[in-house]
């Protein structure tokens, strides 16, 4: 990506439209319209939409339709900006942007629209992320929350802290300039409830994060159990829907039947997987296998079993089975026929919920408990779409802070520990990140964006 090259790309989605939109970012671009369009470069008022031809290299029309012009570096790269509004055929949008590059744009990569606005400081690291993520919003709520990244709100809690941090910084370096000084540093300052409320105001973005997070990618759930148990019905039941086939012949899933469905705004994405027991079918046998790979991948496993029978020695053996590190809640399905209550109980540290998948008895119970694993505490009003490097930064400025608090008898380590909790947060908003990084983050946006 070279910064003065003149980019070019279609900026709506491939297929038929009324109207497509290709976009051009580079310096001075009057000329480039003029001859695009034929028109005094005067003509071509900043920031108002003017009709125009778009012409061929022999002044034939390619099409008609409208031209805006954003002048740096008031526009979204921070470059000379150029939209061609045409009719949006497929047809139409390739040969307008067949023309731009005959005018000597070149296509643009992926994402190096959001990468220039990002290198001429329109945007940091973490709003040029809200891009991507209000565009892939899953939910309304993930849109809001991508939204609130987008305008800067994350990026301004993110500041608010680096701020703070370097302000502490000063105040204990500037009691460690004058150590002849009769005082006692935390006794006579207020270094101990500033870190507090540092700490305090960390905690809370990174609940905060850690909900986006969830509306950002959701939680992946596995259903697995002995056959005929009722996984396949329980995943009807949250999908709305016959998803997946439902017979009283053991083994009838054969492959991973996937569904994702909203709970609260939060992506689940549930996976009924073949009943696992042992087998001479190979076609079934190939299916258990995939299930048991399904299982080690997943957020949250669901094991289902027949609540007439509760948890037999089958049931035990893939309990037993099930990787450790993934939360498991026991769904003891079947509760009509069983003639039990529906309802949620504990055991040995494992939740057990106890529902009826064919009536939806007990599901709204079942709902809570995912809620509750995804770490969704209800208020998505406030949560920023954060993704995993998000997280990972604030876990690490806050492990930082902690290991401050605690050396405070020994101010030059809490002051380098205050400096390394100051450049992971930075990390977030692209002051401090590795141009290898910035690469692969920008690599996966739209192109045209």
């Amino acid at each position: 990506m070279k910064p003065t090259d003149t980019i070019a790309a279609i900026a709506t989605p491939s297929g038929r439209g009324g109207i497509g939109v290709v976009r051009i970012s580079g310096h001075e671009l009057l000329p480039f319209a003029a001859t695009l369009t034929g028109k005094q470069a005067g003509s071509i008022q900043p920031r108002r939409a003017t009709i125009a031809d778009f012409l061929a290299a022999d002044g034939a029309p390619l099409d008609r339709g409208l031209i805006l012009h954003f002048p740096a570096p008031h526009s979204f790269t921070g470059d000379d900006v150029l939209e061609l509004h045409g009719h949006g055929g497929p047809v139409v949008m390739h040969a307008l942007l067949a023309r731009c590059v005959e005018l000597g744009a070149r296509l643009a990569e992926p994402g190096e629209f959001s990468r220039r606005a990002f290198d001429n400081d329109k945007i940091d690291l973490a709003q040029a992320e809200g891009i991507a993520d209000l565009i892939e919003a899953a939910s309304a709520q993930a849109a809001r929350a991508a939204l609130r990244s987008l305008t800067g709100e994350f990026s301004h809690a993110v500041h608010a802290l680096t701020d703070g941090l370097a302000e502490l910084r000063s105040l204990i370096e500037a009691t460690l300039d004058f150590p002849d000084e009769e005082i006692d540093p935390l006794a006579d300052t207020d270094i101990v409830p500033r870190l507090a409320g540092l700490r305090a105001e960390l905690a809370d973005l990174r609940t905060r994060a850690r909900e986006g997070s969830v509306l950002r990618s959701g939680l992946t759930v596995v259903l697995a159990g002995l056959p005929n148990v009722g996984k396949s019905s329980l995943l009807n039941r949250l999908a709305g829907a016959e998803r997946a086939i439902v017979t009283e012949i053991a083994g009838t899933t054969r492959d991973a039947v996937r569904e994702t469905i909203q709970v609260e705004g939060i992506p689940l994405h549930i996976i009924d997987t073949a009943g696992l027991r042992d087998t001479e079918d190979v076609v079934e046998k190939l299916g258990i296998e995939r299930s048991w790979r399904e299982i080690e991948q997943a957020d949250a496993i669901l094991q289902i079993v027949d609540a007439r029978t509760g948890i037999t020695p089958a049931d035990a053996a893939i309990a037993h089975r099930l990787p450790t590190g993934i939360e498991r809640v026991v769904v003891e399905n079947k509760a009509d026929l069983a003639q039990r209550e529906t309802g949620r109980s504990e055991m040995h540290g494992t939740v057990h919920l106890t529902l009826s998948a064919k009536r939806g008895d007990g599901v709204a119970l079942l709902h809570d408990e995912l809620l509750r694993i995804a770490g969704w505490s209800g208020h998505g009003e406030d949560a920023l779409l954060a993704r995993a490097r998000h997280l990972e930064a604030l876990v690490d400025a806050e492990a930082r802070l902690a290991v401050a608090a605690a050396q405070l008898d020994q101010l030059e380590l809490a002051a380098e520990e205050l400096r390394l909790a100051q450049d992971a947060l930075s990390r977030i908003t692209g002051e401090f990140t590795a141009d290898d990084l910035l690469g692969m983050i920008f690599g996966k946006f739209c192109i045209g964006k």
